[in-house]
């Protein structure tokens, strides 16, 4: 599949954030709120579907990195209730307006990711001018499959 632009509606996030980076969220922080979020996922009210959700949200630096700045990490659901039910303890609720992202779905291990998104981040974003936002998230569906040759992960990075 290649790199397309699209437009999504406002969107509502339920669930756990991580103040992590890229090498403290892989070594295991990760993987512990997915566990955490799976086995408390009933109490989210409202959910669109069972697919989560992990949302990055950087800060707005020109000298951010992410492999050795802390930022957001939110694993959560998509929830149709906009402003609606309260999250439940410990977990927040976070809006996403209206906005165009790029689109690009990752094919291969869990573990090769970073290679999608420099594509994205690099190559893509030179040859067609746009400019990301601070941040971007990814749909974890039926295909996410992490430790397998045969994994999906839907990538959408919002657009300036």
């Amino acid at each position: 599949m290649e790199a397309r632009i699209i437009t999504l509606p406002p969107i509502q996030v339920v669930g756990c954030r991580i103040e992590a980076t890229v090498e403290e969220f892989e070594s295991g922080l990760g993987k512990d709120a997915y566990r955490s979020l799976v086995e408390r996922k009933d109490e989210i009210a409202g959910k669109k579907h069972e697919h989560p959700i992990l949302m990055q949200i950087y800060p707005d630096r020109p000298d951010f990195d992410p492999q050795t700045d802390s930022f957001s990490h939110l694993l959560g659901y998509e929830v149709v209730h906009p402003g609606g039910a309260p999250a439940p303890a410990q977990m927040i609720s976070h809006s996403v307006p209206e906005g165009k992202y790029v689109t690009f779905t990752h094919k291969g291990l869990e573990s090769e990711l970073s290679h999608s998104y420099a594509y994205v981040y690099g190559e893509w974003m030179c040859e067609t001018g746009h400019e990301p936002k601070d941040y971007d998230f990814e749909i974890w569906d039926e295909r996410y499959e992490p430790d397998s040759p045969d994994n999906e992960i839907d990538l959408f990075i919002a657009l300036k």
